[in-house]
């Protein structure tokens, strides 16, 4: 990734760090300190929630743009669990609606990074008609 990065980039970047980050810190202290589970252990449901949000951590301290735009299918688990807990759990919405805030920031912050970045690099999806093309050459020359 030699290409420098613009000022707008980079703040996506950071923005998406940063968001990402405490969201894994909000996690880790709700299932564990704030709120812990007086049914299940707190480190195991700690781990449950938590681990799913390590895999993208390499790709996201490189700023490799594809990782951050991956990271969002494991968002919306987050997303789908606040929402859910605000519509269900009076004791901990409150919980519920930051970890919201939190998603949202990072989802949106890895949707520009990811896009602006791979744009100044020159990263893209082909276009079905582009594949259709290729095909239509390759199998046409036989």
């Amino acid at each position: 990734m030699s290409a420098e990065m613009a000022p707008n980039t980079r703040t996506a970047l950071r923005v998406a760090q940063l968001g990402h980050f405490s969201l894994l810190a909000f996690v880790c202290a709700w299932h564990s300190i704030i709120s812990p589970p007086s049914e299940f252990s707190a480190l195991v449901l700690t781990l449950v929630w938590a681990v799913p949000l390590l895999f993208p951590i390499k790709g996201i301290l490189q700023a490799k743009p594809y990782t951050f735009a991956w990271s969002n299918f494991i968002l919306l688990l987050y997303f789908l669990h606040s929402l859910t807990l605000i519509y269900v759990d009076e004791g901990e919405r409150w919980l519920a609606v930051a970890e919201l805030i939190l998603v949202t920031i990072t989802f949106t912050a890895n949707l520009l990074f990811s896009r602006l970045r791979g744009r100044e690099l020159g990263l893209k999806l082909k276009k079905l008609s582009e594949y259709k093309q290729e095909e239509d050459e390759r199998f046409s020359s036989k």
